[in-house]
Parts: C-alpha cells; structure tokens; sequence
C-alpha cells in the first residue's frame, strides 16, 4: 500500500494514550502446502525481534511470521525478506493475498466481497523457491514502540532503513541463515526501503551484508516525480509520466476513439507522445505556439479520454487525482488510485481528491480480518494488541535521506534512493534486481518506474543485472489472478535465474 488516510491528529493521539504492552511469546507451528502435486512441509513462526539503540537499549519491538520448509540445510536454502510500504504499512497484504501458503480470494474490478470471505492453499506461493518472512515495520501490525523508544528513531528514511538492517541480522543470527542465499521484497514506499537497506547491509561496518537478489514491486526510487499536484514551478516530468497510465486507464473503459485491440502497443505509442511532443510542448511553458498547443491537447483528449475543455482549462497538465475525478464524471463515479480498474460512487460527487480508494477497499477489509482470523486459530498467536494493517506515521516521516556518493555526505530531499540501488548494484556486482509494475497504477505509475530504471547509470556489464516486467493489473499485481499467476512464473525463472 502507498497512503494512508488516517489524519495526523489521530496519529498524535494514538502515541500519547495506547498503553505499552509486552508482545506475546512466539508461536511456533507445523504446516504442509502442495503445489503441483508436491507436498512442502514447513514451519511458521510468528513472533517478534527487538531493536536496539546505540547503548543497547530495547526501544521497539518488530512483529513478523516466517515460513521455513523443513528437512532442508538452512544455511543453502534461500530466504527472503517481505514488506509493504506506506511510510506506515504492515506487510499483511503481501503476506494474505500473494506470496504467503494461504491466500485470500479479493474482489474483482466492480466487486466489493463481504465476509465470510474465501481463503485458499496458496498455489502462487514462493515456498517451493524461497523461504518467506514478512516483517511488519514499526508501530504497524503488531510491532510496537517500547518504553525507551521514541518515533523520532524509526520514523523516517534512514531511521527506518536502519530498522529493517538490524532486524534481517538479527533474524540471521537467531536462526543461523548468515550463509543462506538472502532477498529482499519490498512493495511501494517498501522498494525505497530496499534501495536504502541494500546499500546500509553492504556497508555494516563489521557486519558486511551481501545480498544475493532484490524484489521491487510498485516502485517509487524517486518521489520528486510523483509530488505533482502543483501546475506551476516547471517540474512538467510528473505529468509525462503519469500520462501512460491515463491512457492504459481510458483503454480500460473503452474511452480511447478507435481503441486497439492490443493494450501494450497503444501505450508504446502513448509513450512515444509522452518523451516526444507533449514534453517538449510542456517544456516551452507560456511559449508555445498556439497550434501546437491545441495539436497537442487534441491528441490528450484522444489518448486520456478527457475532454479538450478540461485539458485547456488544465493548461495540458492532468494531475493524478483530477484524471480520477474527471475520467468518468458523466457516470458520477471516481476511478481507484491503487488500481483504476475499480470505479465507485462519491456522495459529494467527484471532489478534486477523492477520500476513499475502490481498489482499496475491494481487499483490504479481506486480509485484515483473515489475517486476524489466521494468525490467532491457525499459527496459535494470542495477544490483546490489535493489528494495525495501517498507522499514520507520516506526520513525524523525517524524509531526509543521507547519502555520500562521491565520498561527500549529502542531504537528498525529496528522497531519491536510485542512487542507493545504483550503489548496491555496482558494489556487489553478483546481486539481480527484479523490478514488477502494473499498467493501472496510479500510485507509482509504471511509466515514472521505467524512468527511475532507465536512470541507474550502471555499467553496461551490470545492465542484465535488472529484469522489468509489466502486468495487467495495479499497484498490488497481485490482486488480479492473471497477473499474479504470470508474476509468479516470472519470480520462478528468476530466483531459478541464480
């Protein structure tokens, strides 16, 4: 997940009245999932790890469940580390509706499902390739803040990325995996998380960490070009990059007049527009000739779906929440920002930021109460503490990022950690990445993803170091059976790949 809604004052209550509570012992359970007629017998844990500060005292508590095939040597199998983002994210939703044993069914694009809903022996697992932990960052799930911790030590770029180094050797050294093949998979703000942690586990002062692969999905390496919502100051990257993503979107809705049959060969010509005349006639400003104005807004129209009226009145700059809005206006429906296959109803009508997200609300409600439901009857772990699939960190994020390319230490804001992946990838040469996005991602649309990549500046040797894939389907791939089921042969070959 990318947002939040929750509003910052809650936020501030919430750390002042929730009392502390000592986490639950670790529940420890046998398991056996079959995938293709082969029986894998496994262990679930679910527990927690305590985080230090620099005198060694505990300040936070990180919940996570892992899930480890047994009568395997530890020290060869791979394992991998699995989050979502946020800032303020649990990893339940990676954990419940992709990659874990059991997965829970979601609601298709129109669909809202309702309980009792559908859990299922999970044939889209990485068990079979992988070990699995998913780890819940601080203050999310069931990780908590303890008496000596405050949020200013967690709560922000490096502070977090710090968080999640300490907690994978921790876990390294509590289950003897230093030599096992290592992975990260983070999702969204959790691919920014990887990029910083990759780099901070090769750097461990004493603690060197190598990894073998990471995993982005839904990436957003470079948050300057997603801070779009303003049409002045000159930042025109945004709106090209989003535009791919507003025409794969009016595509979808049978909005696009002489719609091809085939989507990736419309959007290779939309993004051919996008990096050609609409960024250059964006780049001239208040210059541009007047016909090549009106040419390029005609050619919005056709490929948006909108109207040229809204797109003069935009000054040919569509930002993300007004493309949702305005998409389906006639209808009075609003457009998903997670996924823009699902549309619904605003009982304002359709306000310039729309206060709910449909593609949301079709899983979340769905992992959360099974998730609830499975990690206390099925892996046996009881506590009073209720899971926290979101908490608004946001108003205390510190988005400074610190890096020191070059040798110079220096203060990147807005964060922008390609440079923390680009690093990583030059330093440990053997390490793949394996980058996913969807077509219908409003949140970090793949467009923009393919920019950050195209902006790794990596010798051409490391360059087949960087598999990108793209699917059908939204921020969360996986959501759509199709696209998980072709994710998960694509992650097969991959780990396979090593």
């Amino acid at each position: 997940m990318q947002t939040s809604y929750m509003k910052p004052l809650a936020f501030a209550l919430v750390l002042v009245l929730l009392p502390i509570r000592s986490p639950a012992a670790d529940a420890v359970t046998q398991h056996t999932l079959t995938m293709d007629g082969h029986a894998i017998h496994y262990t679930a844990r679910a527990g927690t790890i305590t985080l230090y500060d620099e005198k060694r005292q505990p300040i936070d508590t990180m919940f996570y469940t892992s899930y480890t095939q047994d009568g395997v040597d530890p020290g060869k199998r791979p394992v991998t580390f699995f989050y979502n983002g946020g800032p303020g994210g649990s990893s339940v939703w990676q954990r419940m509706a992709a990659f874990g044993p059991v997965r829970v069914i979601g609601g298709k694009p129109g669909e809202t499902p309702s309980a009792p809903y559908t859990v299922v022996d999970n044939q889209y697992s990485l068990l079979d390739k992988t070990d699995e932990v998913y780890v819940d960052a601080p203050a999310t799930g069931f990780s908590r803040m303890l008496a000596a911790g405050k949020g200013s030590q967690v709560f922000g770029i490096d502070e977090d990325a710090a968080a999640f180094a300490q907690f994978i050797r921790s876990y390294l050294s509590d289950f003897g995996r230093w030599n096992s093949p290592k992975y990260l998979f983070g999702e969204s703000y959790g691919t920014v998380r990887s990029a910083a942690v990759a780099r901070l586990l090769e750097n461990g002062f004493g603690q060197a960490i190598q990894l073998n692969g990471v995993v982005l999905m839904s990436n957003a390496l470079n948050l300057d070009v997603l801070w779009d919502d303003e049409n002045v100051g000159g930042n025109d990257w945004p709106f090209v990059l989003f535009l791919p993503t507003e025409a794969a979107t009016a595509w979808y809705y049978h909005l696009v007049p002489n719609r091809p049959a085939d989507l990736p060969t419309f959007l290779a010509t939309v993004e051919h527009f996008a990096l050609g005349e609409y960024l250059t006639t964006l780049a001239q400003g208040d210059s541009v000739a007047p016909a090549t104005r009106e040419d390029t807004i005609q050619k919005l129209a056709a490929y948006t779906g909108l109207s040229e009226t809204v797109i003069r009145e935009a000054n040919l700059r569509i930002a993300p929440n007004d493309f949702r809005s305005d998409l389906l206006r006639s209808q009075g429906k609003v457009v998903g920002y997670m996924d823009t296959r699902y549309s619904g109803y605003d009982v304002v009508g359709n306000r310039q930021s729309p206060m709910w997200d449909n593609s949301d609300l079709a899983t979340t409600p769905a992992v959360v109460a099974i998730f609830n439901d499975y990690v206390r009857n099925q892996l046996g772990y009881h506590t009073q503490l209720e899971y926290r699939s979101l908490y608004n960190v946001l108003a205390g994020w510190n988005w400074k990022h610190e890096t020191d390319l070059g040798g110079d230490a220096a203060l990147i804001k807005p964060p922008n950690t390609i440079v923390d992946l680009a690093e990583a990838m030059v330093e440990n040469p053997s390490m793949r990445v394996f980058a996913a996005m969807g077509y219908y991602d409003m949140s970090t649309p793949y467009f923009q993803q393919n920019y950050d990549f195209a902006h790794l500046h990596l010798p051409s040797d490391l360059r087949g170091n960087l598999t990108i894939e793209r699917y059908e389907s939204g921020h969360m791939i996986y959501i759509d059976p199709t696209s998980l089921a072709k994710l998960k042969a694509d992650l097969d070959r991959w780990y396979d790949g090593h």
